[in-house]
């Protein structure tokens, strides 16, 4: 790897920007996707939760690195079906630089066009679904099958998708996954708990979440919607979709030799 390798750009905060990591890059994080919600930032904490805490709050999409009393540093997240599947105090008991990803038997289920060409699993990489770095939780000693890792796919922070549980761009998960020490307590919110700490939210055309009391932004979003500046998500979860099971099938034939 050269220098040459590593890009950077102006528009992309320092914390986003290319980075070399071992023998690969992550690439910089377009700047579009750096919203107010998006970018990791630090933000006064007022929930019960002790210093080196990790929240997640899967509805609010936001997850919180309790670093301090009354302070945290505030990630935003994508969330998948499993990522409101499980509530309540885990441990993060595993820790993994680029795990292999294999698709479960309800995920093959539900979606077999996808998941089916996938079934043997996946190698490490920059193109496997848990992205850089994965952190497992735990509850009494017991695998909670409930995951904070990076992604594929760094358009997705921030909206709902359609499978995983919690993800991060890849250099917030890098930079978590270095600070975050076996045993780190987890604490993932139900939907009251969100209501309660975060206030309801509202999911735009975008698919991105903001505040219900936003409504500068609420008005915003629908009146691009409506002058055809925007194309609702729901339509690009399809197309986003479509353009899966196609790679998942090239990927089956290049794992298999058939190409």
């Amino acid at each position: 790897m050269t220098p040459a390798t590593v890009s950077s750009s102006s528009a992309v905060p320092p914390e986003y920007q290319s980075r070399p990591d071992e023998d690969r890059v992550i690439p910089a994080v377009n700047p579009h996707y750096l919203n107010e919600r998006n970018r990791r930032r630090w933000v006064d904490y007022t929930g019960p939760e002790e210093p080196g805490t990790i929240v997640v709050d899967p509805y609010a999409r936001l997850l919180y690195h309790v670093v301090s009393p009354g302070r945290a540093m505030r990630f935003g997240i994508a969330v998948g079906k499993a990522g409101k599947g499980f509530s309540g105090n885990a441990v993060i008991s595993r820790k993994v630089e680029y795990p292999s990803w294999t698709p479960t038997k309800n995920m093959i289920r539900n979606d077999p066009d996808l998941y089916g060409p996938l079934a043997g699993g996946l190698p490490g990489g920059l193109d496997n679904p848990l992205g850089a770095r994965a952190l497992y939780l735990y509850r009494n000693g017991k695998d909670t099958y409930y995951r904070i890792h990076g992604t594929m796919d760094p358009s997705s922070i921030g909206r709902a998708t359609s499978a995983g549980c919690i993800r991060l761009f890849n250099q917030d998960i890098i930079d978590m996954f270095d600070e975050t020490e076996l045993g780190t307590r987890v604490k993932v919110r139900s939907r009251e708990e969100s209501l309660a700490m975060e206030g309801p939210v509202v999911e735009l055309h975008t698919g991105y979440v903001v505040p219900a009391a936003d409504a500068e932004a609420i008005a915003a979003d629908q009146a691009a919607y409506e002058a055809g500046q925007i194309q609702d998500y729901s339509q690009v979860e399809q197309e986003q979709h479509e353009a899966a099971v196609a790679s998942a099938e090239e990927r089956e034939a290049q794992l298999h030799g058939t190409n």
